[in-house]
């Protein structure tokens, strides 16, 4: 006959896993993503600048060629420029607005670029093995040996200044560091029980990396876009406060603190204000990184 078990040992749940038990994978990583205080506040403010990129254009309609009004140039933040104005009498709340299009677009593009490039390279490197992973491997440690923003800036040199051609700058620089952890990841699961499992009973290499591979170092990918969309933000306004990426007169942050640098002294906000809209952008994309790496973490979904 069964012995019952004292009420002293048996083992309590802590409220969050029942309340999150029954829920696919998705919806458990979704919810643990909510519960973040850090993350949630990283999602506002991504949230926020998007909506900036999107309406702005609807709502405030902006042709930066005819928006020049000499007589208010450099004026202080006030009721009718709630930001100043710049050097040419432009409104530098309304080119904020509009240049969030530019910067989140180019980074957005950026990173979507190196995140399907380094994962097709670090899955044919990691899954084939041998010399294949070898020559992929060898020419991805030789762009990494370049710093980053000299590499984005030779790309740019020779391919020409313009938005197209940042994009294409920033994803390279960026598709090593996806390579190698996409590789790391495949390496780590072709010798995996359900992988060997699966080979041992026929299937081909195409089933066994749809199936089992992809979706096991999709969600690393998904966390590296958004912590390295940070970074995209912040070498595309290298590149256009260097002249190289997006030309004038279309807004970007970076273009806007490059023409401001000139009048700090006696008109800060000029370039002060784009800085900040640059340093908040990056903080959110970084706080909603962290906040996905929690959410995301395979150790987590058994405590779901």
């Amino acid at each position: 006959m069964p012995q019952s078990i004292p009420a002293s040992s048996m083992i309590e749940f802590p409220a969050a896993a029942v309340t999150l038990r029954g829920r696919s994978p998705l919806e458990a990583a979704w919810h643990r993503l909510l519960a973040n205080r850090v993350a949630r506040g990283g999602l506002v403010i991504i949230v926020v600048f998007t909506l900036m990129a999107v309406l702005s254009p609807v709502f405030l309609p902006y042709n930066p060629k005819v928006d020049a009004d000499l007589i208010a140039r450099l004026k202080p933040p006030s009721w009718a420029h709630p930001f100043g104005t710049d050097a040419l009498g432009r409104d530098i709340l309304m080119r904020i607005l509009h240049g969030a299009r530019v910067s989140l677009g180019l980074g957005v593009g950026s990173v979507l670029v190196a995140a399907l490039v380094g994962s097709f390279l670090g899955l044919l490197a990691g899954y084939t093995g041998g010399r294949t992973d070898l020559c992929l491997m060898f020419c991805m440690d030789i762009l990494l040996a370049f710093p980053a923003t000299l590499l984005a800036i030779a790309i740019v040199s020779a391919l020409g200044p313009d938005a197209l051609n940042t994009t294409i700058a920033v994803g390279i620089w960026a598709a090593p560091a996806f390579t190698r952890v996409v590789r790391a990841s495949v390496l780590a699961l072709r010798d995996t029980d359900y992988v060997l499992a699966a080979r041992a009973l026929g299937a081909s290499p195409a089933p066994i990396v749809h199936r089992h591979i992809v979706p096991n170092f999709l969600p690393t990918v998904i966390v590296y876009s958004t912590l390295y969309m940070a970074n995209a933000i912040l070498v595309e306004a290298a590149l256009s406060f260097l002249g190289l990426g997006v030309q004038p007169p279309t807004p970007s942050w970076g273009l806007m603190v490059a023409t401001g640098r000139d009048f700090l002294l006696i008109a800060p906000h000029v370039a002060t204000t784009p800085g900040l809209a640059i340093m908040v952008a990056v903080l959110g994309f970084n706080l909603l990184g962290d906040g996905l790496r929690d959410a995301l973490d395979p150790r987590l979904r058994g405590a779901s």
